[in-house]
C-alpha cells in the first residue's frame, strides 16, 4: 500500500505547521490549505485519502467545505471546531463529516482518530473477512467498500458502510445506541449517542424505499437497532 495522504485544512498557519510536523512523522503524506476554496480544490485534484477540516475558514466555511466535498467524495473528514456544543458537532456530521475533534485538542488524539478510521477504511487482506455479504436486495463488498442496491452503487460515507456492514453481518441483534457509538466510533469517543441517530438516518435515507417505514434497518423502541434478518 503506498503512502496514505492526508489534506489538513485551517487558517492558523503555525497550528498545520505542528499537525503536518506530527502526521509526516508517523508516516503520512501531507497537504495544506488555508482557506476552504483552496480545501475544495485540492480535495477535487488530489488523491486524499482522509481530511482534518476547520470549521471556522476564511472564504468558504467548514460545513460547506464539507457538503461540497461530499458532492464527488466519500473521503474520510474530521471535522475540528472550537465550539464545544453538542449542536455544531451534530451539524458537522449532518453535513457529510465521520468524526469531530474539539480544539484545543492533544496531537496524539488526532493522529490515533486519524489512524482508527483509515484502519476502517482500508480493506481487510484478502481472505480475511467475508467479501460479499448479500441481503434482499443489498450487496455489500467489503473489500472495494461499496454497496450496490438493483444494480446501483449507493455512495455511503465510511460511517455510514461500518455501520451497515456491522447490522448486515449480525441480522436480527439488537444494539443500543450506547453499543454502535463504542463498536463504530471507538471505546474513547466523547460523543453524544445523538450522533448514532444521525448517521441511521442518513444511511435509511439511502437504502430504504420509505425511510420513515425501513425495512432493512430497524427500531427496538426503547432499545436500539437491528438489520431485519431474511
Amino acid at each position: 500500500m503506498g503512502q496514505m495522504k492526508i489534506l489538513v485544512v485551517d487558517d492558523e498557519k503555525l497550528l498545520v505547521k505542528g499537525i503536518k510536523f506530527n502526521l509526516e512523522q508517523d508516516g503520512y503524506a501531507v497537504v495544506t490549505a488555508f482557506d476552504g476554496e483552496e480545501a475544495i480544490r485540492l480535495a477535487h485534484d488530489e488523491s486524499i485519502d482522509l481530511i482534518l477540516l476547520d470549521l471556522m475558514l476564511p472564504k468558504v466555511d467548514g460545513f460547506t467545505v464539507c457538503r461540497t466535498i461530499r458532492s464527488f467524495s466519500n473521503v474520510p473528514i474530521i471535522m475540528v471546531t472550537a465550539k464545544s456544543e453538542d449542536i455544531d458537532k451534530i451539524l458537522g456530521l449532518e453535513y457529510g463529516a465521520d468524526d469531530y475533534i474539539t480544539k484545543p485538542f492533544n496531537i496524539r488524539e488526532v493522529t490515533a482518530r486519524i489512524k482508527a478510521i483509515l484502519r476502517r477504511v482500508n480493506p481487510a487482506p484478502k481472505g480475511e473477512r467475508d467479501k460479499l455479504i448479500i441481503s434482499g436486495d443489498i450487496t455489500l463488498d467489503y473489500n472495494f467498500r461499496r454497496v450496490v442496491i438493483n444494480d446501483k452503487v449507493i455512495e455511503l460515507t465510511s460511517k455510514e458502510f461500518d455501520l451497515l456492514e456491522l447490522f448486515m453481518r449480525n441480522p436480527g441483534k439488537v444494539y443500543t445506541r450506547e453499543n454502535l457509538l463504542d463498536i463504530a466510533w471507538g471505546f474513547d469517543y466523547p460523543g453524544d449517542v445523538r450522533t448514532v441517530d444521525v448517521h441511521i438516518r442518513r444511511l435509511r435515507e439511502k437504502i430504504e424505499k420509505n425511510p420513515a417505514e425501513p425495512s432493512y434497518i430497524k427500531t427496538k423502541w426503547g432499545v436500539g437497532y437491528y438489520y431485519k434478518k431474511d
